[in-house]
């Protein structure tokens, strides 16, 4: 992992001090009689920008001391907050009305206390001391604890760490060489002054983003991201931690426990909020509802968003939804949006699930609206609470077809956004992707898949709300990179457990015969699975195009690269760790609307490298062809068959088919560019189940599991 703590001062601050500041041109600059003209530009400064008026329209007060209630206001503007925001109830019993909102932010935020617990002493005067400890803790400069003392003789123990990082900011200085003034009143001028100088510290604020995406119960690596996550807190002031959705359905630990594996993990690593996403809809019921999904809410210690979801006529959501948005997170409940607040900074967090999901997942009742319009209602929201900090959490997918709606898009379209935490199509987006469509940028971020990588994004806002910074970092979480954490390995272990007693199971299905995935080497130089059609390679299309069918009964073939089965199966009982040693990278199926020319282009390619091996080798179901690897490549299919009525017809360059493959290959894996093309173009659909169970559920389903060698692929020529 690689720190970045002075990112915030090497990144804005030293420039920021440095510059000079001036207000606003377009706003009338002030004329006070009592203004010296070393306090002129800091007060126009204020002044201009809204933070303060003058006492009378030609007095400032510059030489009267300021009294805390009225720095507080002065300094909560400066950084940004709004009156409008909601705050924690402060317990003060002095502060007037007109100055709570900004007592509660400051104290919010750890910036400025009170006396005590119910006393903020709000007419006293402001002096030097807590005004170091102020504008230092607003800035987040940070301190040296172990600093006791300075260079002046009247600062003590409690302040000197505050006055010392004032000072080496250049932000003030003492009345002379050994004198701080530290109890000595502040003079509004004086204060006008520092804000002023301060500003380019004031006016940012630096906000950690880790976020994971479609970790489908892949939790062997859970300990080492807990580990990640607690190295990345201690190291930055302000974090969040999100989750962009599709946690349900992948690994055996889904199959197993419904959920209830990862919700403790989850929990325990503290996770601030998580959109749904379109496989959390996998178990949905016509009937019942989705029970599990519920039973996963219901655990949660995070609130769950979904700004364009309605559960209202689901019968085990429907009384965990909060149809509207939060002022504070409820943990628990789905709800469009909330409001986090991390050190009094209030951020705008809302959830947006594909609007795919109805055709990809068991959806059953829950509707789903108009991703548009829902993002430009919860921007709407959060800027009349006075939040101008806003973050998609996103399960639209990065780049995915348009014809439904993905995060570019989303960028493109609504005006506010900040940050699009998103998922969906595991893209691993290693320096993140930023829209210019608007006068303010819109960040992407998405950290691939599986709970590999902890995606961090480190993001700087000015006072408006606007990205002016950032660095992202895709962090991987292993054992080579971090110790497992104790708490998690704990939670995890009967879990583990459980898995690896069932992985060491036996299936329903036993194989006649033995299912070898051969290779070429000195023994065997005549079958491969990366070569030629085997016995596993259909069996495996088979299953493929079944449950595509399933899905879309109008898809009629299949094909599937020889390079994703790993390994044979004996024969006798098939059991499930057999069956995930076959294909271990849990690829997942895509289902492909293509030209009949398109097909014949893969299969081209699929043979291109013959006789040697080709990890993109296809095997097929639905269709045979042959091929002449005396031609050229490119030019060696002759002759392409497909399954029409219980008949093998010509394939017709012309006609359009529906054809499964994993997600890999579909998205242009191993080279076929043409099916790239395609899924880019909208033209694939992902519902999203793992190969692995994909394969469990078709032989578990067959009398008998013996394929046979039919012809689907056949050389001809020399």
């Amino acid at each position: 992992m690689t720190k970045k703590k002075a990112f915030l001062t090497s990144a804005v601050t030293a420039a920021a001090v440095a510059a000079a500041f001036a207000p606003a041109a377009s706003a009338a600059t002030p004329t006070f009689t009592d203004v010296a003209p070393q306090y002129q530009d800091a007060v126009n400064y204020l002044v201009v920008n809204g933070i303060t008026d003058g006492l009378t329209p030609t007095t400032f007060g510059t030489d009267l001391h300021i009294k805390r209630v009225d720095a507080a206001l002065l300094i909560a503007r400066s950084l940004g907050f709004s009156e409008k925001s909601p705050y924690s109830k402060i317990t003060y019993k002095d502060v007037p009305a007109r100055a709570q909102w900004a007592v509660a932010a400051l104290k919010d935020a750890g910036i400025m206390d009170g006396k005590n617990s119910e006393t903020f002493d709000p007419n006293a005067p402001l002096t030097r001391n807590e005004v170091a400890k102020v504008l230092v803790n607003a800035a987040q400069l940070g301190v040296d604890d172990t600093v006791k003392s300075t260079q002046f003789t009247d600062v003590n123990s409690n302040f000197a760490k505050f006055v010392d990082r004032l000072v080496e900011f250049e932000i003030t200085q003492g009345k002379n060489a050994t004198t701080f003034g530290a109890t000595d009143a502040v003079k509004r001028g004086e204060l006008a002054l520092f804000i002023a100088r301060a500003d380019g510290l004031l006016n940012y604020y630096e906000l950690m983003v880790m976020h994971t995406n479609d970790t489908h119960a892949y939790l062997e690596k859970a300990p080492y991201r807990a580990t990640a996550v607690k190295e990345i807190r201690e190291f930055y002031d302000n974090t969040l931690l999100l989750d962009a959705g599709d946690v349900f359905s992948g690994d055996l630990y889904f199959n197993l426990f419904k959920g209830q594996a990862d919700l403790p993990l989850m929990n325990y690593m503290g996770y601030d909020a998580m959109v749904f996403g379109n496989h959390e809809f996998d178990l949905g019921d016509d009937t019942a509802g989705h029970k599990e999904l519920a039973d996963f809410v219901k655990g949660t210690q995070f609130p769950m968003l979904g700004g364009n979801l309605d559960f209202s006529k689901d019968p085990a959501m429907k009384s965990l939804e909060i149809q509207g948005f939060t002022d504070t997170p409820v943990v628990g409940k789905s709800q469009y949006g909330t409001i986090l607040t991390v050190n009094g900074h209030k951020i705008g967090v809302f959830g947006l699930t594909t609007v795919e999901t109805p055709t990809i997942a068991s959806t059953a009742s829950v509707q789903f609206l108009d991703y548009i319009k829902s993002a430009e209602a919860a921007v709407k929201h959060f800027e009349s609470k006075g939040v101008n900090k806003i973050i998609a959490l996103s399960h639209l997918g990065f780049d995915d077809s348009v014809r439904y709606d993905n995060d570019i898009e989303l960028a493109k379209r609504v005006e506010g956004i900040d940050l699009i935490v998103g998922g969906h199509t595991h893209s691993e987006l290693k320096e993140g992707y930023v829209s210019n469509v608007f006068d303010a940028p819109t960040l992407i971020v998405q950290a691939k898949q599986y709970g590999d990588l902890l995606g961090t994004a480190d993001v700087i806002f000015d006072k408006d709300g606007h990205i002016v910074d950032y660095a992202v970092e895709l962090i991987a979480t292993n054992k080579d990179t971090f110790e497992a954490d104790a708490g998690a390995a704990a939670i995890l272990k009967p879990f583990a457990d459980a898995v690896a007693a069932k992985k060491a199971e036996p299936t329903k299905a036993v194989a006649e015969v033995a299912l070898p995935a051969p290779r070429l080497d000195a023994t065997n130089t005549t079958d491969s699975v990366r070569a030629n059609e085997t016995l596993l390679g259909n069996l495996i299309a088979d299953g493929m195009l079944a449950t595509a069918k399933s899905i879309n009964p109008a898809t009629s073939i299949a094909f599937t690269n020889g390079g994703g089965i790993r390994a044979g199966i004996d024969a006798g009982p098939i059991t499930v760790g057999e069956v995930l040693t076959v294909m271990p990278f849990g690829n997942a199926l895509g289902i492909l609307e293509l030209k009949g020319s398109e097909i014949k282009a893969a299969l081209e390619h699929s043979v291109a490298q013959f006789p040697r091996e080709n990890g993109g080798f296809l095997h097929v179901a639905g269709m045979k062809f042959e091929f002449d690897p005396s031609k050229a490549a490119g030019s060696r299919v002759t002759k392409v068959e497909v399954m029409e009525n219980g008949a093998f017809v010509a394939l017709d360059d012309a006609k359009t088919y529906f054809a499964a493959t994993n997600t890999f290959t579909a998205k242009g894996g191993d080279g076929y560019s043409m099916l790239g093309a395609a899924s880019a173009e909208g033209r694939l659909s992902e519902p999203g189940i793992v190969d692995f169970q994909m394969f469990i559920d078709y032989i578990e389903s067959l009398d008998k599991v013996n394929p046979t060698i039919e012809g689907r692929i056949t050389t001809i020529g020399n």
